[in-house]
């Protein structure tokens, strides 16, 4: 093994190493549901089968692919699957992106770690991991039709055919070919005006990329529930309760270390794009502005922008490394065979080192302590043993469980499906849970009996003013029952 492929070796498995972890987080459940749902009755859910408040109501969920490939996951490798799923998932985007760059091995190295680093805060089991993946792709695919032109162009439709059928975030793919279409039309404007080279290069002029962005917008009809899923990402960010009380929908929080590696590979960026001794194109440019702003609306948008620009700060550092340290004569090397089997021991170090710490996520048990940390399993084990009777009031973020663990015995009230809820239930649950004046008649509306809820939540505490009988308890959740 050479040192070029030793270091790319490396990266991608620290990589796949920082991504595997336990995953599991509290959207993870109503996926699963959703996809044992599909595979047992053989068809796709068209409307709401699992909520109080919205049942029977039309539910078009893009994901429906991505569920199945969960439920697959889990029902053969259980949590320690899930966990591969997503550290799998992750390898993959950040493979396409290194395929993707040309830059001496040992910065490429840098670089890649530094945007695992800022990806990393959003990375779980959920659809959105794969969209992870197919972002990288698409990257992967935009720069196959820079370079081959027409030819490669099918890539693109055949791409965002699947990416539609895993995840809402095919809005990504969307939203990069636009900046393909706008940078393009841009070289045709400013020609060399503001010394900005152009940016798709001669294999790839605006109208095939027209043409290509076309076939690629059709193809988004390429699923079950046809041109309807154009309009999927645009409701589903127009949810104000979103932004407004959901932490990954909330602008990043700086004081938080884990965001903070966003603000360095940012930083980082514009600087090399200021020293580097060629000019950024117009394609580097709107894609760092937007998804920089995108970033800083919502955090979960962090992790795009890490894949997104992470080429741009990579080929702009290299050249930036190059005018300030010339190439010289290359220095004396170590004999072959000794340089193989040099670097074949630090492959297997390193390799010791991911497998140790690969432990936890691939246990068992490690993934059941954690689940049982911020999920109240024994309230609903309790619930299922004495079946008081529904129907149930339950936590935001616990509802996803409630669909997984209880149903059909119970229904959830509310939970991580915003795009079913809108607003409307949003604003109702939360006014419901600070125990808002006339939540007495929300609880009346919809005839709840039985409520899963924190100890500390005000509506806890207003329930048992009202004559509400403890019937579980423990430190993380409370069961309350009307009668």
């Amino acid at each position: 093994m050479n040192f070029k492929r030793l270091v790319s070796t490396v990266s991608l498995l620290a990589i796949f190493t920082m991504a595997l972890r336990i995953s599991v987080t509290s959207d993870t459940w109503w996926h699963l549901r959703a996809g044992s749902w599909i595979v047992e009755n053989g068809q796709l859910l068209r409307q709401d089968l699992f909520s109080l408040t919205r049942l029977g109501q039309p539910w078009l969920y893009p994901g429906w692919l991505a569920q199945i490939a969960m439920i697959g996951t889990f029902e053969r490798l259980g949590f320690p699957g899930l966990n591969l799923f997503t550290a799998l998932s992750v390898l993959i985007g950040f493979a396409f992106v290194w395929k993707s760059v040309e830059a001496p091995v040992l910065l490429k190295g840098f670089t890649f770690i530094l945007a695992a680093a800022c990806a990393g805060v959003y990375w779980s089991a959920r659809p959105q991991i794969l969209s992870f993946a197919l972002t990288g792709a698409w990257i992967w695919a935009l720069q196959r039709g820079r370079l081959h032109g027409p030819r490669a162009l099918w890539v693109w439709p055949a791409l965002m055919a699947l990416w539609v059928n895993l995840h809402g975030g095919f809005a990504v793919g969307l939203l990069l070919l636009a900046v393909e279409l706008i940078s393009a039309g841009l070289d045709r404007i400013t020609p060399s005006r503001f010394g900005i080279p152009p940016s798709a290069g001669p294999a790839l002029g605006l109208a095939r990329i027209a043409a290509g962005a076309g076939v690629s917008v059709a193809a988004v009809s390429l699923n079950p529930n046809g041109p309807l899923m154009l309009a999927y990402p645009f409701k589903t960010v127009s949810i104000g309760v979103l932004q407004d009380y959901i932490q990954e929908w909330q602008s990043p929080n700086f004081h938080s270390l884990e965001l903070q590696p966003f603000l360095w590979m940012l930083l980082l960026t514009v600087a090399f794009l200021a020293l580097s001794p060629e000019s950024p194109n117009w394609r580097e440019l709107l894609s760092i502005a937007a998804f920089a702003y995108l970033s800083f609306l919502a955090a979960r948008n962090i992790a795009l922008f890490a894949l997104v620009v992470l080429p741009i700060l990579t080929r702009h550092m290299a050249l930036t490394l190059q005018s300030w340290f010339p190439s010289q004569a290359p220095a004396k090397q170590l004999p072959a065979r000794t340089a193989k089997a040099v670097n074949l021991i630090l492959l297997l170090l390193l390799a010791a080192a991911a497998v140790l710490k690969s432990i936890t996520p691939l246990s068992r048990s490690a993934n059941e302590s954690a689940i049982h940390e911020q999920t109240p399993v024994a309230a609903a084990d309790y619930l299922l043993e004495t079946r008081p009777p529904g129907p149930l009031l339950n936590s935001y973020n616990w509802g996803s469980y409630v669909i997984w663990a209880l149903y059909p015995n119970y229904l959830s009230f509310v939970d991580g499906r915003t795009d079913l809820f809108d607003d409307e239930i949003l604003q109702e649950y939360l006014e419901l849970w600070r125990a808002d004046p006339g939540w007495e008649e929300t609880i009346e509306r919809w005839g709840l009996k039985t409520a899963l809820l924190e100890p500390e939540a005000p509506i806890t505490r207003e329930l048992m003013l009202a004559g509400w009988r403890i019937l579980y308890e423990d430190p993380q959740a409370v069961v309350l029952s009307e009668s």
